[in-house]
C-alpha cells in the first residue's frame, strides 16, 4: 500500500487518471503492470479498480445489487465467480443491509463502501483510491481502513491512495509518496520520514506545582497550562533520556509524557519549506 499525498494542484489525481487512461501525458513514459494506460485501456480495464471520492460509478437510480449486477457484465466476470466475490464482498464491507436500497438513498459512507465493491468486483490486481474517506465520519472511515488491511493482506493487491487524511496513511500505508507541482518531493518509508524530518519533539512535564522559572538546557517551553509544561527539543541535539534526567534532578514532578512529531506535522512542515 502506498500513500501518495501533497497539497490541492499537486498533481494527484491527474497521476492517477493517467495511470487509468483517461488522461494522455503530455511527457514521459508510464506503463501499468507492463502496459502503457492510453494505449490498452480495455486490457488494462480488468487488471484495475479505481474509486473516486467525490465520484460513483454506481447508478443513481438502480439499487446497488442491480449495479453490481451490470459491471459483471461490463467486466465480463463468470456468473460463477461473481456470485462467491458478490457474496465475499457483502460479508467484509457489510452491504447486505442496503444492498437492494437504490443508490441515491444512500448515505456517503454507505456509497463508499457500494464503490469499493464495484472496484473489485472483478478481482484487480491494482487498486486506486482517490480521496476515498473524504467527507466521512469515524466510524465508516474505521471501516474501511479495516477492509482495505484485510483486502492487501489476503489478495496482496496493491493500492495507490491519495489522501489529505494523514491518519489514513498512518494507519493503511508502509510507504509514501510526496509530491508538488508534480515534483516527487519524497519516496520511502512512513515511519523513516518522521526519522529523517521531525526532529522536534516535545516532552510534557506534570510538576508538583506551578514553576515560574524554568530553565532546561537543551529545551525551550513551548506552552503553559498551570502545572503542566510543554517543553521542546531536537532529537539531534540532546535525547530524551538526558532531558528527562536533567529536569528531575532540578524540580519535583509527578508525570511524564513524551510527544513524538506526528505524520501530519511533519508533511506540512514538508508543504510549506519543502524537504530540507
Amino acid at each position: 500500500m502506498v500513500g501518495y499525498v501533497g497539497p490541492n494542484g499537486a498533481g494527484k489525481s491527474t497521476t492517477i487518471k493517467m495511470l487509468t487512461g483517461i488522461l494522455l501525458p503530455t511527457s514521459g513514459h508510464v506503463t501499468v503492470d507492463g502496459l502503457v494506460p492510453w494505449k490498452h485501456r480495455v486490457r488494462l480495464a480488468g487488471r484495475i479498480g479505481v474509486v473516486f471520492g467525490q465520484r460513483t460509478q454506481l447508478w443513481w437510480d438502480l439499487p446497488l445489487i442491480e449495479s453490481l449486477n451490470l459491471l459483471r457484465h461490463i467486466y465480463r466476470v463468470p456468473r460463477e465467480r461473481y456470485e462467491v466475490q458478490v457474496r465475499r464482498l457483502i460479508e467484509m464491507l457489510e452491504i447486505g443491509p442496503f444492498l437492494h436500497q437504490p443508490v441515491r438513498q444512500l448515505s456517503l459512507g454507505q456509497r463508499m463502501r457500494g464503490d469499493l465493491a464495484a472496484a473489485l468486483l472483478h478481482q484487480p490486481a491494482i487498486l486506486y483510491l482517490d480521496e476515498p474517506t473524504i467527507g466521512l465520519d469515524v466510524v465508516a472511515k474505521e471501516r474501511i481502513r479495516t477492509f482495505l488491511l484485510e483486502i492487501n493482506r489476503t489478495e496482496g493487491m496493491t493500492v495507490l491512495l491519495t489522501t489529505h487524511d494523514m491518519t489514513d496513511i498512518a494507519r493503511l500505508c508502509e510507504r509514501m509518496m510526496i509530491i508538488d507541482h508534480g515534483k516527487l518531493l519524497y519516496d520511502g518509508g512512513v515511519g523513516e520520514i518522521t526519522r529523517r524530518y521531525g526532529g522536534d519533539r516535545r516532552l510534557v512535564v506534570d510538576f508538583d506545582e506551578d514553576v515560574s522559572e524554568l530553565h532546561v538546557r537543551g529545551a525551550h517551553v513551548e506552552r503553559r497550562e498551570g502545572p503542566r509544561v510543554w517543553l521542546g527539543f531536537h532529537r539531534d541535539e540532546i535525547s530524551a533520556p538526558e532531558l528527562i534526567q536533567r529536569v528531575t534532578s532540578r524540580y519535583r514532578i509527578r508525570d511524564l509524557t513524551l510527544e513524538e512529531p506526528d505524520i501530519e506535522r511533519v508533511v506540512r512542515r514538508i508543504y510549506e519549506e519543502g524537504i530540507p
